[in-house]
């Protein structure tokens, strides 16, 4: 039967055997890596059977898209994790309740950096608040500036960064650059070709048009980090470009999201973050006290940078999120542009609401991909157990990456809850121990709550029957969009 796939109308035996032969061939060698590489069984099966039933083609996807190779390139930056740069700050015990001191306990087994002291962190409002704070530290910056964006546009606020970076480059500040080889334009990224032409040093993250390299096109830079002199940090969600301003028109395709300014040892976990990006991407060892200077306490605030990605930071994030969510005890916040967790987060999340804690999940009414929309219904179709958590926000599309547990814990960065953000992209996100950033955090979410709509559980459950195969179809390609 699975010979009856091939097209062999019009061919000789000889090269009728040998297509099956090496369709043979290769299914069972991916067949065998499939079973020895692939943890998830669903995804096992899937990858066998398009293996089996998508002649020579199911192969050749499994090579672009199933096969995680940056593993083993990751591996070259484990030398970073031996020097000082990843020994920051004074790691302590944060002065909240034992539920959340616990959490911050179980972040600390989870990631390689340390718990520090000392921080202050100010957050911003969208592009009107932070790009002003970015331009003005990339104009006072004496030493060095290393800046990494997944998109980094060639518009008039794209052209602000470049012209700035620039002039930096001139007055003998050491500047890198690092714009995500997809999201930053993948034929041809604006951005990225001005800087080169100014002498900036600039690179793209994971970009090839070589074909045998092409797997990589499926993991991406997603994270959004400026370090000045070593010492001021940004970091969040906000990517570089006109839509994310309020004077943006369409006003329906605005982006709203938030940023934070930090200063403190915590910002040498962004700076190492980036350092390993580059690293990855050049070659080049980012060292010396331009990069790493001794960083004093700034403020009150107990946080961690979070690395999270295809590689030996695999999982964290979503772990992280997952444990947030079993240690609340009275209130939890979310926001996410996309809304697609694993069973593990939705089980999380119903276990919590079983706890009697109060949850809300904010998500926008339509995003800025429409086939994100049909997929995220879908998803909620099998979360129906926690429906009654779901509220629409309206436009302009809110981009932004925030939780709050128990108003003492928040969380903030790059990372949406979908399979691209938690299994696919690198991602860093701040995970904070302090009341006043907190309750801040808290006001911005409760500002959405106002406007949002609470989801309608009819609606959602009795779509007609069309365009609920729609939606279920264009969930099984989120991974890949």
């Amino acid at each position: 039967m699975l010979l009856s796939l091939f097209p062999f109308h019009g061919l000789t035996w000889p090269a009728a055997a040998l297509i099956a032969l090496v369709y043979f061939a290769l299914a069972i060698v991916v067949s065998a890596h499939v079973l020895l590489r692939k943890a998830d069984v669903r995804a096992a099966l899937g990858w066998i059977g398009i293996t089996w039933l998508v002649p020579l083609a199911g192969g050749l996807l499994y090579y672009l898209f199933g096969i995680n190779r940056v593993t083993r390139r990751a591996l070259r930056l484990h030398r970073l994790e031996q020097e000082p740069v990843s020994e920051a700050g004074a790691a302590g015990r944060p002065r909240v309740p034992d539920l959340v001191a616990d959490l911050a306990a179980i972040g600390g087994r989870l990631n390689t950096s340390p718990l520090t002291a000392g921080n202050r962190i100010q957050l911003l409002h969208g592009g009107d608040e932070a790009y002003p704070a970015m331009l003005e530290a990339i104009s006072a910056a004496r030493r060095s500036i290393a800046l990494t964006s997944y998109i980094f546009r060639d518009d008039r606020t794209g052209r602000q960064f470049t012209d700035a970076l620039a002039r930096a480059h001139r007055r003998g500040v050491a500047v890198r650059v690092l714009i995500d080889g997809i999201g930053g334009g993948y034929f041809w990224s604006p951005a990225w070709r001005r800087l080169r032409a100014e002498g900036v040093p600039a690179a793209r993250f994971l970009h090839t048009y070589v074909p045998w390299r092409m797997p990589f096109l499926n993991m991406r830079s997603h994270k959004k980090l400026l370090v000045i002199d070593g010492h001021i940090g940004f970091a969040g969600g906000l990517n570089i470009g006109d839509e994310n301003l309020s004077s943006f028109a369409p006003s329906h395709d605005r982006v709203d999201d938030f940023h934070a300014r930090l200063e403190g040892p915590v910002v040498r976990q962004i700076m190492d973050s980036i350092a390993r990006d580059w690293n990855f991407a050049t070659g080049e060892v980012l060292e010396g006290e331009l990069w790493w200077p001794q960083i004093a306490p700034a403020g009150p605030v107990f946080a961690r940078g979070v690395r999270s990605g295809p590689d030996a930071d695999l999982y964290r994030a979503e772990t992280l999120f997952g444990a947030a969510l079993g240690q609340a005890r009275t209130r939890i916040r979310i926001a996410t542009p996309y809304f697609l967790p694993d069973e593990r987060l939705l089980f999380a999340i119903h276990q919590a609401q079983l706890r009697g804690v109060d949850v809300k999940i904010f998500v926008p009414a339509r995003t800025d991909y429409r086939p994100l929309d049909w997929a995220i219904r879908a998803h909620l179709r099998f979360f129906r157990q926690g429906l009654s958590s779901i509220a629409f926000t309206p436009a302009p599309f809110e981009h932004a990456k925030l939780m709050t547990v128990d108003e003492e814990f928040c969380c903030f960065g790059s990372s949406n809850w979908d399979t691209r953000s938690l299994r696919l992209n690198f991602e860093f996100d701040l995970e904070c121990y302090d009341r006043a950033l907190t309750t801040q955090i808290n006001a911005e979410l409760d500002r959405m709550e106002q406007s949002s709509t609470l989801l309608d559980r009819e609606a959602l459950l009795g779509a007609p029957l069309p365009e609920r195969l729609r939606d279920a179809a264009m969930r099984l390609l989120v991974p890949y969009l």
